[in-house]
């Protein structure tokens, strides 16, 4: 009987150290997470405590607004050098032209030029026209020497009028200057080209007309004319009449221009 109670003993003992073998102790694992959290909080406090420190004494303050004054001066620095480093260096930047540039248009009218006394009274021939550039309008032609020089090609509508008239006709003035009373009044338009070197005028457009004067105070007769003219950078245009000396002075009765139509 005490055998039995022996045998039963010990196999609930075997039994019971084989429920509770495969249970490990758990703290060698826990020390190292224990220990890493004590330092975490070590340093936290630390770091508070400096922090608490630094604005006490009014270090972070001074930090702070030196930091916000700066930040607008460094993105406006760095803002460029970005732009630049996206760039495409074989992209070449165009110039930019603003809308009131891109919206003028080629054009020039210039009123004859006051007095006529680059040529001598009673000269039949014809003789080039002078034009006041002072008190004419110029977008993107230039003038010199009696020439509208063109600086933007294209399509343009060229003109020009011209008026003659002719005072005191009396039988002495007429004998001298002119022929029974009568003359030819011509209008010419020249173009220069600017590839052609010496330039050789060519004659673009002509009209006129012989007129026979009346034998009284005041003659006077208007010739104009104009058309489409294909013009090159750089090409000159010019007007010529016969009987230049006997041209109208005033503004209204001589004129010659050119503009832009298309390209």
């Amino acid at each position: 009987m005490p055998v039995n109670d022996r045998r039963g003993y010990s196999v609930e003992m075997e039994t019971g150290s084989a429920r509770f073998q495969p249970v490990h102790s758990t703290e060698p694992a826990c020390r190292p997470i224990i220990l890493g959290t004590l330092i975490v909080m070590g340093l936290l406090q630390v770091t508070t405590s400096v922090v608490v420190l630094l604005h006490l004494t009014g270090y972070l303050n001074e930090v702070g607004y030196i930091t916000v004054q700066q930040k607008p001066l460094k993105e406006v620095e760095t803002a460029p050098v970005l732009a630049n480093a996206l760039k495409d260096p074989q992209k070449k930047e165009r110039p930019r032209t603003t809308k009131t540039q891109r919206g003028l248009t080629a054009a020039a009218h210039l009123p004859i030029r006051v007095p006529i006394d680059y040529v001598q009274k009673g000269e039949i021939l014809p003789a080039m026209v002078q034009w006041n550039e002072a008190q004419g309008h110029l977008e993107k032609v230039s003038y010199h020497n009696g020439r509208l020089l063109i600086q933007e090609g294209g399509l343009y509508y060229v003109y020009t009028k011209t008026c003659f008239r002719y005072y005191d006709m009396e039988a002495a003035s007429v004998g001298e200057f002119l022929q029974d009373g009568s003359t030819q009044l011509i209008q010419y338009i020249y173009l220069e080209r600017h590839t052609q070197f010496p330039a050789k005028p060519t004659v673009l457009m002509k009209s006129g007309s012989t007129k026979r004067w009346r034998m009284v105070g005041y003659n006077m007769y208007c010739e104009q004319q104009g058309g489409l003219v294909v013009l090159k950078q750089g090409d000159g245009l010019f007007v010529s009449v016969s009987n230049l000396w006997m041209l109208d002075p005033e503004p209204e009765g001589g004129y010659f221009g050119a503009f832009k139509i298309s390209k």
